[in-house]
């Protein structure tokens, strides 16, 4: 048996599997590929069994989105390090070997990412995770590479492997055994920020997230879920349980009431762009939160809940206000992440 899974999650997506799928099983020997069908309805699971009949296909009966669809296809894949990948990624030859080989090196890494780069535009980073991903104190992601819209320029500035607090769910490795000690996906998270979790509690019970800049990945980005007030909602929601989830009891409310203050301005915000519908997506999100909070507090989250989780004290404060749009400018007097 292979030591890595290659796992796509699919949901209706036939036209990004026949553009990315080929450079995928071509240069992926050191694997085994699976499919993951979150009920697609438009061929594209009986398209991949017949064009790619050793890829092993999972079909599941609905759409669990990305937290539930792998949750329980990756029940299925015995493998001994997963590497989720999206659809909507291309990849380039022995692309595995390095990571296989970090993997095998170093046993307290649990988690890595290669750089995630602009399909489009390969020389620059792409937004869903560049470099690798931090998070800043009201729990706001940004990248090694990436500050909300100010996307830099790879020249190598980030190549060495490097910690990083969070992975990109568009290509996230992660061993089996720690995947499911940590008990997976929290499925609630429907999608998105799910992985950012994940990689949270892993944090906490003493794991490593890395970034391998030796390997690119070529991200579409946007293919798999586009911009929309339901993706507003998803990230606003998922964030807020994120931070009720894995924050020390000590900070928690404090921190959870600041990041609304901050969420009000950014439905202000949409306001006077009017953008109604994404104004109301946060409203929404946020009454979603509240009625969540019982099975929130329900919920066992393992290890020590750590007070250094974050590398800016307010990344929004930062990027807007003082106008330090690059990385570096933002983490240089931090240690564990820059």
């Amino acid at each position: 048996m292979k030591k890595v899974a290659v796992v796509l999650l699919n949901f209706n997506g036939l036209s990004l599997l026949k553009k990315y799928l080929p450079s995928v099983h071509a240069f992926s020997p050191e694997s085994k590929l699976y499919l993951i069908d979150n009920g697609s309805c438009d061929n594209s699971l009986e398209w991949v069994s017949s064009q790619y009949p050793n890829i092993k296909c999972i079909a599941l009966n609905e759409n669990f989105g990305y937290a539930g669809g792998y949750n329980k296809g990756l029940q299925q894949i015995p493998e001994e390090i997963y590497c989720l990948l999206n659809t909507d990624v291309r990849v380039k030859e022995d692309w595995l070997i390095p990571i296989i080989n970090h993997f095998d090196k170093n046993p307290k890494t649990a988690i890595v990412q290669p750089h995630i780069m602009d399909d489009k535009n390969p020389s620059v980073f792409e937004y869903a995770g560049a470099a690798g991903g931090v998070i800043d104190r009201l729990g706001i992601p940004f990248c090694r590479g990436r500050v909300f819209s100010s996307i830099e320029s790879d020249y190598g500035q980030y190549d060495t492997p490097h910690p990083v607090f969070w992975a990109s769910g568009a290509c996230f490795f992660i061993r089996k055994s720690v995947f499911w000690e940590l008990g997976g996906f929290d499925s609630r998270f429907f999608a998105h920020q799910e992985e950012i979790d994940l990689c949270w509690r892993a944090y906490n019970m003493g794991y490593t997230t890395m970034s391998i800049g030796e390997i690119k990945v070529y991200h579409f980005g946007g293919g798999t879920l586009k911009p929309s007030p339901k993706k507003v909602f998803l990230n606003y929601r998922n964030s807020l349980c994120m931070l009720y989830k894995n924050l020390p009891n000590k900070v928690k409310t404090k921190v959870l009431i600041e990041r609304m203050l901050w969420d009000g301005i950014a439905g202000i915000h949409f306001l006077i762009q009017f953008q109604f519908l994404n104004m109301w997506a946060i409203i929404r999100a946020h009454f979603t939160f509240y009625l969540m909070l019982k099975s929130l507090r329900s919920s066992q989250v393992h290890g020590n809940k750590k007070l250094d989780y974050y590398q800016s004290f307010n990344v929004i404060v930062s990027y807007y206000f003082l106008r330090r749009l690059n990385f570096s400018d933002i983490v240089k007097n931090k240690n564990n992440f820059s």
